[in-house]
């Protein structure tokens, strides 16, 4: 109960002040001794190193001139982080500047100092084709008020009437999806619709995958300069998160709310296991067909809880029955038509010429690539949905079996060429045959500047049956005998054209590598040297050939039956959703592959799209 002990009684002036002064004393004695204690530490931490100290500094490959104690608590923090102690790793982290939580603060610091001081932040101005697609208000809206900024104008966006119709739609849309050719500007437009978003959405988590994160980073990071990186450029800055890179956003277009992408590969069957533990606000995925089924139905649970959930998918065309269409797009689209899907359905199908920003020249260099019979046209420069079916070179195939061979270069003028050192590689291809096949070897040379592949020698072993040099019967090939056949080609190369530059042979049969290694030492070519081939992605060797073969770049001597044959009978698998070759024994895979491994290395010198 209150009684007049429990009340504060009024001193007189003089106490009050005496009181006051006696508490100042005491404030400042508490400062001294923090302010004396800090500068002890730093007085300690600046002390040199013993020499004891100094002796295990050289140990670790440290010069220790000028370390001073600090420098070793830094060393012994290092080496207890590295023993697994949380405290010691942020410490570690902090010390270095890698705090992501200060890295952004210390950027928000930066743009409200500019802001008292009436400088303005420098960021990238995309308000012209902000404008353009959603008006200006929209603009307005995306600059926060009060902050002035310095808007640099850097990216020259230009999109199609066509391209601008789908963006606006995917504003109103939660499933927005881009089918068509390459090259059509596909994930450009999503990059731009979903920069958009970011700005106001409530969600901080968001997602963008590739078939692998490099992929991600590459198409939607970067995007050739069209990236969010760019888009937000004076704003954001790359992190890492749960074993991810990730795109940290923030600055006047996002309100200062902080906005985090996660960048993540989505392309093998443990790729799911990356993008769990969050939830996403919106997913922007990169060709989506490439996809594993387990990432496309983690993503899709992981947004499920977002306040404004937004799909962004693009793909080349595929086979018609490809389960993402099956299971996906076409199932999406059947629902839209019948007014049964929720969220809105946004769909769009973009060829090459839909894209402005592709000068006549460049889309004729790209078009000169493509054999107009072959699916690579139908699906990249016309965007249709194809099925791969009959043969796979057709152009090379119809060449081969007329009388007029286009692609043919007289062996005596191949020679010369060499002689004269315009071809300055020559590469050997070898192809290990197992049951029911045989073993193939390719000589191919390659003129200056990547400008012409020739195809220069080829020959295919089978057991039972002729031996396409001597005539003969080949009863048997084993090792020693396929060493002798190995060594005979590799001399008439060598006869015929001067030298060999490099082998590659198909690493899955490193004995026999072996075993033609030595017979190389022992026959005295031991200067030539064997290496495993790199054994590409076959669809890329393919377009390879077929993109050569378009623009004449291809050559073949007539010293070159074996390849020839295998070309002409080269045929797509029905049977396959993927873009497969029949390997069934009925056509001869052993010299095409034994033909791509002696320049799939060189594919991106020889072909660029």
């Amino acid at each position: 109960m209150a009684n007049e002990q429990n009340l504060v009684q009024n001193r007189p002036r003089d106490e009050a002040e005496a009181l006051s002064r006696k508490g100042g004393v005491a404030s400042g004695v508490a400062r001294r001794k923090k302010r004396d204690l800090r500068q002890s530490m730093r007085t300690i931490l600046e002390l040199d190193i013993s020499p004891k100290q100094e002796e295990q500094l050289q140990k670790l490959g440290i010069d220790p001139s000028g370390w001073t104690l600090g420098d070793v608590v830094n060393i012994m923090a290092v080496q207890t982080a590295m023993k697994g102690n949380v405290a010691a790793m942020a410490y570690c982290r902090d010390t270095a500047g890698y705090n992501p939580e200060l890295q952004l603060k210390e950027a928000q610091f930066e743009y409200e100092k500019k802001q008292k001081s009436g400088e303005g932040v420098e960021i990238e101005d995309v308000s012209e084709i902000i404008e353009k697609i959603w008006g200006y208000e929209r603009w307005l809206s995306m600059l926060n008020d009060g902050i002035p900024v310095l808007l640099t104008k850097q990216i020259p966006y230009h999109f199609a009437d066509k391209h601008l119709e789908y963006i606006r739609k995917c504003q109103d849309n939660m499933y927005n999806i881009l089918e068509g050719a390459v090259r059509s500007g596909k994930t450009v437009d999503h990059i731009m619709a979903f920069a958009k978003e970011l700005c106001d959405t409530p969600d901080k988590f968001h997602l963008a995958t590739g078939s692998t994160m490099a992929n991600a980073k590459l198409n939607i990071g970067d995007a050739n300069g069209f990236g969010l990186e760019h888009i937000f450029r004076g704003q954001c800055r790359w992190t890492s998160y749960k074993d991810n890179d990730a795109l940290a956003i923030r600055g006047p277009y996002t309100n200062f709310k902080e906005k985090i992408v996660i960048f993540a590969g989505g392309g093998s069957s443990a790729s799911f296991q990356k993008i769990r533990g969050n939830s996403y606000g919106m997913w922007i995925a990169t060709e989506i067909n490439l996809h594993h089924d387990n990432t496309i139905k983690e993503a899709f649970n992981r947004t499920i809880a977002s306040q404004r959930r937004k799909i962004f998918w693009d793909l080349n065309p595929e086979h018609p029955k490809a389960p993402i269409y099956v299971n996906y797009i076409d199932k999406y689209a059947e629902k839209a038509e019948k007014g049964i899907l929720k969220g809105g359905y946004n769909y769009a199908h973009m060829t090459i010429f839909d894209n402005i920003n592709i000068t006549p020249d460049r889309l004729e260099e790209i078009i000169s690539q493509y054999d107009k019979d072959s699916i690579w046209y139908i699906r990249d420069i016309l965007g249709q949905r194809t099925i791969a079916e009959g043969l796979i070179y057709t152009r090379l195939a119809t060449a081969i079996a007329s009388k007029v061979n286009e692609f043919r270069i007289p062996k005596e003028k191949a020679i010369t060429m060499a002689k004269k050192g315009e071809i300055f590689h020559i590469h050997v291809g070898v192809d290990f045959g197992g049951n029911g096949s045989g073993h193939a070897f390719i000589a191919i040379g390659e003129t200056q500047g990547y400008e012409k592949l020739i195809a220069l020698k080829s020959r295919r072993y089978v057991e039972g049956e002729l031996d396409p040099d001597t005539g003969e019967k080949i009863l048997d090939v084993d090792p020693k005998k396929l060493n002798e056949l190995f060594i005979r080609f590799i001399e008439a190369v060598i006869d015929e054209y001067g030298y060999i530059t490099k082998i590659y042979a198909d690493s899955a049969e490193q004995v026999l590598i072996r075993g033609f290694k030595t017979a190389l030492q022992n026959s005295g070519h031991g200067d030539i040297k064997i290496v495993n081939a790199l054994k590409s992605k076959i669809t890329d060797r393919i377009f390879a050939t077929t993109s050569l073969a378009a623009q004449e770049r291809l050559l073949i001597t007539e010293d070159c039956n074996s390849l020839e044959q295998a070309l002409s009978m080269a045929v797509w698998n029905p049977k396959s959703l993927e873009l497969e070759r029949v390997d069934d024994g009925t056509s001869d895979i052993d010299s095409l592959d034994a033909f791509e491994y002696t320049f799939e290395r060189d594919i991106k010198k020889y072909i660029k799209k």
